[in-house]
């Protein structure tokens, strides 16, 4: 396969400012790079950086420490892992993450935040360093119609203004 992306790391500035509000986090360089588990895995595992306790109905944002710059044409879908669905019936806020191929270019510097809630009836903890949602690259078209010349500027959520 041809790679059309790569993962990085935000600046430690943009990471502690994401981590306000969290009394733990993983120092910015023992987060590891997503991986796919095998050769055959579509999915990308992001680990929790940070240590987070949700009661049911509970939702908080999570810091990657991560950015991906892709190839234009590409989209990184973020999904809970299916384990966290079927154990604490973690799920995201918005069912999926999108993360565009400008993104990378965004003010917060293309930081991967994720949206989780608890859905469950029980609190559960999310420990740094714990596989909690996965990324799938996919190509994605235009209409024909279409004429987009706008340039990104803000971070996360800022397409939806």
């Amino acid at each position: 396969m041809t790679p059309v992306a790569r993962f990085a790391r935000v600046s430690e500035a943009q990471y502690r400012k994401d981590c306000e509000g969290f009394d733990r986090a993983l120092p910015l360089e023992e987060i590891p790079l997503p991986r796919r588990a095998t050769a055959g895995s579509a999915g990308y595992d992001l680990v929790c950086p940070v240590e987070v306790t949700l009661a049911p109905g509970e939702m908080r944002v999570i810091p990657s420490g991560l950015r991906i710059l892709m190839e234009p044409g590409w989209v990184f879908i973020l999904c809970p892992r299916s384990s966290m669905g079927r154990k604490y019936r973690m799920r995201l806020a918005n069912t999926v993450g999108i993360v565009d191929s400008d993104y990378a270019q965004a003010d917060n510097e293309g930081h991967m935040l994720t949206s989780i809630v608890n859905g469950g009836s029980a609190p559960f903890t999310l420990h740094p360093g714990d596989r909690f949602c996965q990324g799938i690259l996919l190509p994605h078209g235009v209409a024909e119609e279409e004429e987009v010349t706008a340039q990104r500027t803000g971070g996360y959520g800022s397409t939806g203004k």
